[in-house]
């Protein structure tokens, strides 16, 4: 019988911490942060590629859209040459915007650090969460989370992008609400490198109907998260290829996501937005 990956492993006591921490509350900031008892599903283990249901609750589902309901622009993307690495491309047709740093995100904050195992190293190598928007048609074309250009990616910034974790905070025609809103169609999250794996029960998680050479496309589904390591073990920090994916085109509905990226080092306090 083969021998379980170190990731593996690491996983599969992950996903007893997460539901022994279920009940775990902790004050912040005057009010109470309970973390929910997501399910932790192991997609792949090189590269480490895992799939949270639940990850986020509807209550911060709900607030995170409120306190960001008028603040999206339209979505840059990393480029060298420009004023401040940021650039307009049509490889990314979103809106996006940085969550203030309230009690509810710094809950999930602290969830994305214990889910890593860096939960006493505090919050200073997480970045702003971001939320993206996505409409009718729009997408994020293939890259990477991790900088090809290490001008992006220098000690001072806190090294490159070592994990992320992509949560579906809204996802239209969930019953959420009283609001009537259009079924989302399209929007899913393609990592065109990973074999897909071959289990029916996936099926509640991953698009079977997509044909086995476009890899593995992951349904949005409100609350529930991905969550992968982006560089290269004992490679100086060298990026992951086989991370590389994208957000296909919104066919109709609204679909909203939130990136949690956490740097190798220290992310500078004016950019972690203390």
């Amino acid at each position: 019988m083969p021998r379980p990956s170190t990731a593996a492993v690491l996983c599969a006591l992950l996903s007893l911490v997460s539901s022994a921490h279920a009940s775990t509350q902790k004050v912040l900031s005057g009010d109470v942060c309970q973390h929910p008892p997501y399910e932790v599903h192991i997609v792949s283990s090189s590269p480490l590629v895992v799939y949270l249901e639940n990850f986020v609750t509807p209550d911060e589902c709900a607030h995170l859209k409120r306190v960001t309901e008028h603040t999206f622009a339209h979505s840059a993307v990393a480029e060298k040459g420009t004023a401040d690495g940021r650039a307009i491309h049509s490889v990314r047709t979103s809106q996006s915007t940085n969550v203030p740093r309230d009690s509810v995100v710094r809950c999930i904050e602290e969830r994305a650090l214990r889910f890593q195992g860096l939960l006493g190293e505090g919050n200073d190598r997480l970045e702003p969460l971001q939320l993206v928007k996505y409409g009718n048609g729009e997408h994020y074309h293939y890259h990477t989370d991790w900088f090809t250009d290490p001008v992006h990616a220098t000690a001072a910034l806190g090294g490159n992008r070592a994990s992320s974790f992509f949560a579906y905070v809204h996802v239209s025609g969930t019953n959420t609400s009283q609001e009537i809103e259009k079924p989302l169609r399209g929007g899913g999250t393609n990592f065109p490198l990973l074999t897909a794996p071959t289990s029916p029960e996936w099926c509640a998680f991953v698009d079977c109907d997509e044909p086995w050479e476009r890899g593995v496309t992951f349904r949005p589904l409100q609350g529930n998260a991905v969550y992968w390591e982006n560089l290269l073990p004992h490679q100086h920090g060298d990026g992951d290829h086989r991370t590389l994916h994208a957000g296909l085109p919104v066919v109709g509905g609204e679909k909203i996501g939130m990136n949690i990226w956490t740097r190798q080092g220290t992310v500078p306090a004016e950019v972690r937005g203390v």
